[in-house]
């Protein structure tokens, strides 16, 4: 029987990288505009660490997917949002593997090393190169933008399915929630 919930570790891994994507897009947004200084420089090494380890947490959470099955879309569910919402998920994963591996490029072709936690220094995927590295910024800019706006597509889709189909779309991702009424309760048995 395949349980009607996510498991333990993909709702931890899914919370976790969700508040660290917002926060690394309103520090993006927020020090893109900061005078040159030591502070800066800081916020933008953060910025770069945070960014690799939510590229490592999301290889992480394709790889427990990968040996953990989702749960089944409700049956009910009409089959283009089915497929809406697995192309939805597709682009998802895409793009958070794609944006910290642009910004990576970018930092190397900007010639500033990504050194994770100011300790392991991550080879330079690219020769020094201005121009390239201001595309790459627009790339880099252009994605986190695209994120954004899947991001509020992923989340209204789940609302609209808890508040108006009123089945456990929604539920079944949250910590500790009981499916909506008349919906089976299934224990979560795969953690």
């Amino acid at each position: 029987m395949i349980a009607n919930r996510y498991t333990r570790t993909a709702i931890a891994l899914h919370w976790l990288i969700a508040l660290l994507l917002v926060g690394l897009f309103a520090v993006g947004l927020a020090m893109h505009d900061l005078p040159l200084s030591p502070q800066k420089l800081k916020i933008y090494a953060w910025h770069k660490w945070a960014g690799v380890g939510v590229f490592l947490l999301v290889l992480v959470r394709l790889a427990w997917r990968a040996g953990h099955r989702p749960p089944a879309l409700p049956a009910a569910m009409p089959g283009w949002q089915k497929t809406a919402a697995h192309g939805l998920h597709f682009a998802l994963y895409l793009l958070m593997l794609a944006i910290p591996l642009s910004g990576w490029l970018m930092s190397s072709a900007k010639g500033f090393q990504t050194v994770w936690f100011g300790v392991l220094p991550l080879p330079d995927l690219l020769d020094k190169n201005k121009a390239l590295g201001d595309a790459l910024q627009v790339a880099h800019m252009s994605l986190n933008f695209g994120l954004a706006a899947l991001v509020v597509a992923h989340a209204g889709a789940a609302i609209k399915h808890h508040l108006i189909e009123k089945d456990d779309v929604l539920t079944r991702m949250l910590p500790r929630m009981r499916p909506s009424p008349g919906m089976p309760a299934s224990p979560d048995k795969n953690r």
